[in-house]
């Protein structure tokens, strides 16, 4: 397959429609579905139904049979039989995994954990304590941050393993103080069964894994089955009906995000790398689907960076799904200068954005949307995705323009702690009782009166 990335030159072509097309194919609609696809749901369901409409149909069995829809379901979409017993995974075999995991791999699996408890005990929210004292008139105000009791994780194992996924989800939850972690996998050589994900989890103190993938996963994590209690947040990234059994069963549970595929915008000046640039577009395409946009000013670049692609895709394995996904969600855009290109990186909002100029600071400063920012030449993606610090679970589909990256603050949740003393309810009192008089909720200020009738 040759690549045919398309070029947008902004001093001949209107971007915004180009751009528009793109965000399109990238979010989440749940309306787009292979062939293959086609069928799987008919042999399944006898009717072609929607990608939605098969997670409405499995979110309701699973809500109304329990373990028995969730173990149907993974024995008809994942060719796995399973029970109770054989859905979670052992203690006995954590601890061999973990046993019989390589050294070296463990040892960096301590450091990234290293790396993202630094970083996010840092950010991680306090207890705020604010006191009003006006004579024997006294208010206290606090805002009280609290963990949660119990999550979900959903960890993708359809095609490649993930252990950075465990690492970028359980290690924020745990440095927020949650004490009980699910985390769900796919039953397959990638997932459940795969030696590096269960170290990974043994080394970092999850002891609640389970064999289930899936919208049936998203589902029992929400609704609680048998074996697997219901959790309160689910978070972690997934396929396309992961993403929308999320969406489905957000207000039973609070969930992260509805990600879509991943995806890199890249803004690069004349001192760029032409391979570097390449070389990044191509990590986050080669998830396929996955998107790689750069936007430079600086017009050699363009074929540059083609001349690039072609050279290193030949050489990688994943090569020909990565140019599938670059010719499919794609784009080489001239852009009339870095203002201009800033512009279109913000109508983009990507989740993540790398800033491949000479000075980045300067064009960060014309930035407002982006998942994670990754500056200068040396800092590509992958050292956000494995081992800075900061989460990879990201914001994608263009809901980095109000939506952020997972932190350790997610798995807080805030209470207001309010306490007045008599004489500071006395003084509140006549502005409580006029705005209840405009509202016609007299009962209000009622009970802020019958505290005060005893001074009268």
């Amino acid at each position: 397959m040759n690549l045919t990335i398309p070029t947008i030159d902004c001093s001949v072509q209107d971007p915004l429609q180009a751009l528009a097309e793109l965000r399109r194919k990238l979010s989440p609609q749940g309306d787009v579905v292979s062939e293959s696809g086609r069928q799987r749901t008919m042999a399944l369901f006898g009717e072609p139904l929607a990608p939605r409409q098969v997670v409405e149909r499995i979110c309701a069995d699973v809500r109304e049979q329990g373990l028995k829809a969730v173990l149907d379901y993974t024995a008809k979409l994942d060719g796995k039989q399973l029970t109770r017993e054989t859905m979670r995974v052992p203690a006995d075999e954590l601890a061999a995994a973990h046993a019989a995991c390589d050294k070296q791999f463990l040892g960096t699996i301590r450091r990234i954990r290293e790396n993202i408890v630094q970083f996010q005990s840092r950010i991680l929210h306090e207890d705020v304590r604010l006191i009003r004292q006006d004579g024997t008139s006294r208010v206290e105000l606090r805002q009280r941050y609290l963990p949660l009791r119990r999550i979900g994780i959903c960890v993708p194992g359809g095609a490649a393993a993930y252990p950075s996924t465990v690492l970028m989800t359980a290690v924020l939850a745990k440095t927020a103080g949650v004490k009980e972690i699910a985390v769900v996998v796919p039953p397959t050589e990638f997932g459940g069964y795969n030696q590096s994900l269960l170290a990974t989890c043994a080394e970092i103190g999850i002891t609640e894994v389970y064999r289930i993938g899936g919208a049936q996963a998203v589902a029992a994590m929400a609704y609680g089955v048998e074996g697997l209690p219901r959790v309160d947040k689910i978070v972690g990234p997934g396929n396309l009906f992961v993403a929308l059994a999320k969406q489905h069963v957000f207000g039973e549970v609070d969930i992260d995000s509805i990600a879509g595929p991943s995806e890199v915008v890249i803004l690069a000046d004349d001192s760029a790398t032409p391979r570097f640039v390449a070389a990044d577009l191509i990590s986050q395409a080669e998830h396929s689907p996955g998107s790689g946009v750069l936007i430079t000013w600086h017009a050699p670049l363009i074929e540059a960076v083609r001349g690039e692609l072609e050279k290193q895709l030949a050489k990688l394995p994943r090569g020909d799904l990565a140019r599938t996904s670059l010719n499919e969600y794609g784009a080489l855009i001239l852009a009339r200068d870095a203002d201009q290109a800033a512009e279109l990186a913000d109508l983009l909002a990507p989740e993540h954005l790398h800033i491949s100029t000479c000075d980045p600071e300067v064009m960060l400063g014309k930035i407002q949307n982006a998942g994670a920012i990754f500056m200068g030449h040396q800092t590509p993606v992958a050292v956000g995705d494995y081992f800075a610090g900061p989460s990879h679970v990201l914001p994608t589909g263009g809901t980095a323009r109000f939506a952020n990256g997972l932190c350790a603050n997610d798995f807080l949740k805030r209470s207001s702690v309010i306490w007045y003393n008599h004489d500071a309810l006395q003084d509140a009192s006549e502005d409580i009782g006029r705005i209840a008089a405009v509202e016609g909720l007299t009962a209000h200020s009622a009970s802020v009166d019958v505290r005060l009738e005893e001074d009268e």
